[in-house]
């Protein structure tokens, strides 16, 4: 008799959904992704590390692209406070022009994430990126010994990027160990392979005693090689940051682009998502967490391919 009330009871109490305890996290997680772009090989590769460390911890993806387009990306943010996801990542389109969009998630109690591009106003919990500073360093160190300590040089820049003002500034840093270097133009070029040949070509009209480039991302780097193999000034040293299959083939040709600066673009994808759950389980997580850089350049891609 006992055994049919505990029955009874139980079915009860599953009719009103108390029979067995909720399992914890049994409800996925849901985070909203705006990347800056999909057409970059850098970005396919953050993606896959994103899609990567979400599998791991069964976290559903809403994956967007800003495609270059700040206001895009302030609606895509938008529309993820709506949907009421329980997270953010953004790679900014613009590091100060995003802060009204993270400031709506603030205000919506959504965590917000950065991944590769910091963000200049509003709160985020972590931003994960290359060490840039570190990057930028290690290129403007190389470019130094490629030019024998002498010479003029020139930055191809994006300074609308704080990841790209990082790479910058620790390339002024590495070149500043060569006084008799000096940087005679610093020009934006969007970070775009067709802006950076134009801006390249003004400056090498402008400076005739041109010897070194440095090109903020590998867009920028092969619009610089277009533009000096236009002009047959292929004496001209160029040098990178991202190290894409592109840019590889150029050094590989030995052409003027000559080393660049390698990411780990899928580390900072799964990187990013194992901070985003820390953060979930009520684990502190720093503010700023560096992702490892390095440098190659034409030995150094025959090693790996040895390999």
């Amino acid at each position: 008799m006992r055994f049919l009330l505990s029955i009874s009871l139980c079915a009860l109490s599953l009719l009103l959904g108390s029979c067995q305890p909720k399992e914890q996290n049994s409800t996925t997680k849901t985070i909203g992704v705006s990347l800056l772009t999909r057409n970059h090989i850098f970005y396919k590769d953050l993606e896959d590390g994103l899609k990567e460390g979400a599998a791991k911890y069964k976290f559903e993806l809403v994956i967007t692209s800003a495609d270059f387009d700040l206001g895009k990306q302030l609606s895509q943010i938008e529309d993820f406070v709506t949907q009421k996801v329980d997270a953010i990542i953004i790679c900014p389109v613009d590091s100060k022009g995003v802060g009204p969009g993270i400031k709506k998630a603030n205000e919506a109690m959504i965590p917000v994430f950065t991944a590769d591009i910091g963000a200049q106003e509003g709160e985020v919990v972590s931003h994960i990126a290359s060490d840039n500073v570190a990057g930028g360093r290690l290129a403007g160190e190389y470019m130094g010994k490629l030019l024998g300590g002498k010479g003029n040089i020139a930055i191809i820049n994006q300074p609308a990027v704080s990841s790209v003002l990082d790479r910058v500034q620790g390339f002024r840093e590495g070149i500043a160990k060569y006084p008799n270097i000096k940087i005679v133009a610093d020009v934006n070029g969007q970070s775009v392979r067709d802006k950076a040949l134009q801006a390249t070509a003004d400056v090498l009209q402008a400076q005739p005693l041109l010897d070194g480039i440095f090109g903020i991302n590998d867009d920028s780097a092969l619009g610089a090689l277009d533009a000096v193999q236009q002009f047959n000034r292929n004496n001209i040293a160029i040098i990178g940051y991202d190290a894409t299959p592109p840019a590889r083939d150029a050094i590989m040709k030995e052409s003027a682009l000559k080393a660049d600066v390698i990411q780990y673009p899928k580390k900072i994808g799964t990187t990013t998502v194992e901070s985003i759950q820390k953060h979930f389980n009520g684990i502190s997580v720093p503010r700023v967490i560096p992702v490892e850089v390095g440098i190659i350049d034409r030995d150094g891609l025959k090693k790996l391919a040895e390999q």
